[in-house]
Order: structure tokens, then sequence, then C-alpha cells
């Protein structure tokens, strides 16, 4: 007997095992201290939350985010295997593909802006993703879980409604945005990596978000940092390279200003 595993399931579970292979291969990239955005001494003191307790938290938010995948997939799923047959064409799944990135990449600007200018949010719902000043590859989804539904579920939701993509390129495009977003949250600036080269989203400039100096700054995530420009909140920085090895990420704002 042939078993099958549907797209829709697919598309559920993708996502999840890609985000524990991809941080794990960061775990193991984490002992190369010269490409290191932080010092270990820094991620041990300045974290305020115990990786036990993110991985707890992480695992929260992808049993709700699966559960919403689910049913979203119920719902649309007469639709989307009738046009199934339509959307193999490379530009339509391009065309498909860049919408869900716009239209994730506002989303998660404006709300993610949002709860950092409404203080009530801010104190109760997104501080708890700011308690790793330094972030890590597996830290990248710890998040109150009101905020997890908020800004990466219901922002899924709409990246996939919106651009109309079928079940199964949906498990491309959220495994591609799994890893995006882990390797934004990394902590490290590897040589060669791909989405330093195409993006200039990625872990140094969130990195940036996440320090003191930074949390009104460098809102846009995952892919592209064009709302921050638009609207004022880009913040540029340099790279320095640490005595102890590694880089230090300094604002240039900061320092014109000083």
């Amino acid at each position: 007997m042939e078993f099958r595993v549907s797209d829709e399931l697919l598309g559920v579970i993708m996502p999840i095992i890609v985000y524990w292979v991809y941080s794990g291969v960061y775990i193991l990239f984490g002992g190369m201290d010269k490409y290191r955005l932080h010092s270990r001494k820094d991620e041990q003191e300045k974290n305020l939350v115990p990786k036990k307790t993110v991985v707890k938290g992480v695992l929260l938010q992808q049993l709700v985010q699966a559960i919403v995948a689910i049913i979203l997939f119920k719902v649309t799923g007469d639709s989307a295997g009738d046009a199934s047959g339509e959307q193999s064409s490379p530009i339509v799944l391009a065309r498909q593909f860049f919408t869900a990135m716009v239209v994730l990449d506002t989303w998660q600007y404006f709300m993610h802006r949002y709860m950092h200018h409404n203080k009530f949010l801010y104190r109760h719902v997104h501080s708890q993703h700011h308690r790793l000043v330094v972030p890590y590859a597996f830290g990248a989804l710890y998040n109150h879980p009101l905020e997890g539904l908020i800004l990466d579920t219901i922002g899924g939701a709409l990246s996939f409604l919106i651009s109309g993509m079928s079940p199964r390129a949906s498990i491309f495009f959220f495994s591609f945005a799994t890893i995006k977003t882990v390797d934004d949250h990394c902590g490290l600036l590897l040589p060669g990596n791909p989405f330093h080269i195409f993006f200039r989203n990625n872990s140094a400039y969130h990195d940036v978000h996440h320090q003191l100096y930074g949390t009104k700054y460098n809102f846009s995530q995952p892919f592209f940092v064009t709302w921050d420009k638009i609207l004022g909140t880009h913040l540029p920085f340099s790279l320095k390279k640490r005595p102890d090895g590694g880089f230090e990420v300094q604002p240039v704002k900061v320092c014109k200003e000083s």
C-alpha cells in the first residue's frame, strides 16, 4: 500500500522541521567566535531568560501555528486544489512568492512597530522577545503567545491568502521564511552567507534592533528594509572587529551624535 503525505500536512510540519534543523546547524557554528556578533560572556550575562524556557516558548508558538495552518488549509482546500494546475508556471510562482514576501514584510513591520510604541503591548507582550538581548538561532520564534499569533501566524495566513499560492507552494515559501527568520537571529556573520549577500535585512541589521539604542529602529522583518527607509526608522551601522574575536555592530547615528 502506497503511503502519501498530503501537501497540506507538509505545509504544516515542514517549517517546524526546518526551524529546528537549521537552528541545529547554527548551534554547531556557535563555537566559531571569530564570526560572532556578541561574545559568549555577553550571551550568558545579558540574556534574561534560560534556553530551556526559550525552547518551551518556541514549541508553544509552533503548536499554535500548526493549528491555524490546519484550519486554513481546511477552509481553502477546495479552491486551492482547483487552482493548483494553474499555479505551476515559474512566473506565477515567482509572483506569488514576491507578493507573499511583501505582504508578510508589511504586516510585520507595522505590527512590530506598534508593539514598541504601545507601552502596554510592549511591557506585557513584546518585551518577552527582547529578553534575548543577544539573539541566537533557536530563539527566533521566542515570543509571547499573543505576539506569535498576531505577528507571525496571522501574518503568514495573510501572505498565503493574498498571494493565492497553493498548499504545495506554501511548503517552500514558509520553509524559506523560517530559514530567513532563524538566520536573522543567529548572532553570526558567516562569510559567503547568501542571506547577507542578497538581503540587507540580516543578522547584523536585526541585532541593532535588539540592543537598547536600537529598539526604535530597524523594525523590518524578515526580508526587506523598505518600510524602515520609507518611514525613517532605518538605523545604519558599521561592523568593527573585536580584539577578542568576532564583530561588533556600531550604529552610525549614535556614533555621529556622540
